[in-house]
C-alpha cells in the first residue's frame, strides 16, 4: 500500500510525494526519503511505519515538534485526510489510489479456454451415434 503526502505549505507547497518503502524517515537529512528544509525542521524530524495491527504509525524522533490535526503528539496512527505539522511546514496524509493489476492476459486465457471447450462439446454432440 501507498501513502500520499500533499505539501500545503513551504518552499514545496502544491506538490506531492508518495511512499513506496516503509519505514520513511522525514527531515533535513540526505538519508531521509522526503527531504525537507523548511524552518523548525530537524535533521530526522519524525518516522512513518506501516504496522500491520494497528495502520501507518507516526513517530516524531525525542523533542521534536509534530502536531497532528492541530494535536501536539509523540506517536499517533494516521488516518486518511490527516494534516501533519512539522516546523514550519503543514502537509496533508493520504493514501495512494490502488493500480489493478493488468488482467488483460488471464482474460484472454479464459475466454479461449470457454471457446476451446464449446468447441469441443460441439464436436462430441456431431459425433455421438445418432
Amino acid at each position: 500500500m501507498m501513502v500520499q503526502l500533499n505539501l500545503l505549505s513551504g518552499k514545496k507547497a502544491g506538490t506531492s510525494w508518495v511512499a513506496r518503502r516503509f519505514p520513511v524517515r522525514i527531515g533535513r537529512s540526505v538519508g531521509c526519503a522526503l527531504q525537507l528544509e523548511e524552518d523548525g525542521i530537524w535533521d530526522r524530524h519524525l518516522q512513518l511505519d506501516l504496522s500491520p495491527a494497528q495502520g501507518f504509525v507516526l513517530t516524531a524522533q525525542p523533542n521534536a515538534l509534530v502536531s497532528v490535526n492541530g494535536q501536539t503528539v509523540a506517536q499517533t496512527i494516521l488516518r486518511n485526510g490527516d494534516t501533519i505539522q512539522i516546523g514550519s511546514l503543514k502537509m496533508q496524509f493520504w493514501l495512494s489510489p490502488t493500480r489493478q493489476a493488468g488482467l488483460r492476459f488471464r482474460e484472454a486465457l479464459i475466454w479461449a479456454g470457454l471457446v476451446a471447450l464449446c468447441v469441443v462439446q460441439i464436436i462430441l454432440i456431431y459425433r455421438l451415434p445418432h
